[in-house]
């Protein structure tokens, strides 16, 4: 059944919602997570009435933006490490253009924008102010940046009117660990920040010719099993651990390629166990860098990997199952509602390499029982993450968090 041609909902008519008139800004650090995460939740709040301002620093994802008389976009840049100058200019414009355009509600995502937003709406009197975490850095930091994180999250948590997370397992853990009372942080629909777009992630696109074409044009042979990362390549994404794992399974004779999709984070996080350059010494470890269309390169793969230390919820990962892949990942908060262990994939424990590659042994050697996941995958995402349902239930929360207020 190919469920993105599955009848979907009407799309919104301007002008009849009762948040039609209502004017709010999303906030993120950088243009690449709002408009590729958040973009077409920018549009749906358009079509439905609202005035939408996104706001972040530069980047050419801008562009992508379709802007109009209920859409438009503001640069104002954020820095993402922590410069006290570069900061305190963000705040004070942030502050700025708050005063000057007064609006109903801000809904922030991202650690930096999150902080200096809660600050600058706070100080600006904006009646709802919303940010929902996606991620806690400080999970995998120490000492003085550790405290300074942590310190972070509990002020946003503090000033703003509502939190989300985007699983609820990371509600779970931000209330467990005393950054925000459990009153206070919720989970909209089943998690995720803004679903997936089905007609985009969408494996009946590809033809069996586009994906030889597009396999060969990265050496990897049409037979080989093909497993997938898309996303940063950092420590903290278990890089080390995956690539020792891949190691085992072409140690023990197992046909298989590894694809990194991704930006190479060099610093962040400081001096790192994974050495990129090492890794790609490999001929079956193939590195592409960031690409603007992942769907492509999923659509080629087996099985999706992410062993990640840490994640809110793992975007990538229903991505990935809207394109019928399953997933073997660690189980951390986040991927546990990411990821059905058992059912759309296997989840193992973080930092250990031996368990990785048992899983990956297991799909591998069980390939009726990869498909059947993958297949669970695509029809989980269906019903729980599709983007038409996602922007209603987000649409649904800000009416109701206004009525209270007494502002519809």
């Amino acid at each position: 059944m190919n469920l993105s041609r599955t009848k979907q909902s009407p799309e919104p008519v301007p002008g009849i919602h009762s948040l039609a008139g209502r004017r709010i800004a999303m906030i993120a650090t950088v243009s690449y997570h709002l408009v590729n995460q958040l973009g077409h939740q920018a549009e749906y709040f358009r079509d439905i009435g609202m005035s939408v301002v996104m706001v972040s620093s530069a980047g050419p994802e801008v562009a992508k933006v379709r802007t109009g008389p209920r859409l438009r976009y503001e640069i104002i840049e954020i820095p993402r490490s922590l410069t006290p100058g570069s900061d305190l200019a963000a705040l004070l414009k942030l502050t700025k253009f708050f005063l000057t355009h007064r609006f109903d509600l801000v809904h922030s995502t991202t650690p930096k924008a999150g902080l200096l937003t809660a600050l600058a709406a706070f100080a600006a009197r904006i009646p709802v102010r919303l940010h929902t975490f996606t991620g806690q850095p400080w999970v995998t930091l120490k000492g003085p940046m550790r405290w300074a994180s942590r310190a972070s999250d509990r002020l946003i948590g503090y000033l703003n009117t509502k939190c989300y997370a985007d699983s609820g397992s990371q509600a779970a853990f931000l209330a467990s660990e005393g950054i925000l009372p459990a009153r206070k942080i919720s989970v909209i629909g089943h998690g995720s920040l803004a679903g997936v777009d089905m007609e985009r992630f969408d494996p009946d696109l590809q033809t069996t010719e586009m994906k030889r074409e597009i396999r060969q044009s990265l050496g990897i042979a049409p037979t080989s099993t093909l497993l997938v990362f898309v996303g940063r390549i950092s420590p903290d994404k278990g890089m080390a651990e995956l690539i020792d794992a891949f190691r085992g399974l072409l140690s023990a004779g197992y046909d298989v390629d590894l694809l990194l999709v991704g930006p190479h984070d060099r610093e962040r996080g400081g001096i790192s166990v994974f050495d990129l350059d090492d890794a790609l010494q490999c001929p079956r470890i193939h590195y592409l860098g960031y690409a603007p269309q992942p769907e492509k390169y999923l659509a080629i793969s087996d099985i999706f990997c992410l062993p990640s230390y840490r994640e809110g919820f793992g975007t990538v990962v229903i991505e990935a199952a809207a394109m019928g892949l399953p997933t073997v990942g660690t189980a951390i908060y986040g991927l546990t509602d990411a990821v059905a262990d058992g059912e759309t994939g296997l989840l193992v424990p973080p930092r250990d390499a031996r368990a990785l590659e048992a899983a990956f042994r297991r799909m591998l050697d069980h390939p009726e029982e990869r498909a059947r996941m993958g297949q669970a995958a695509r029809r989980r995402c269906f019903e729980l993450f599709e983007k038409s349902r996602v922007n209603a239930q987000v649409a649904a929360e800000y009416a109701r968090i206004l009525e209270m207020k007494c502002m519809i």
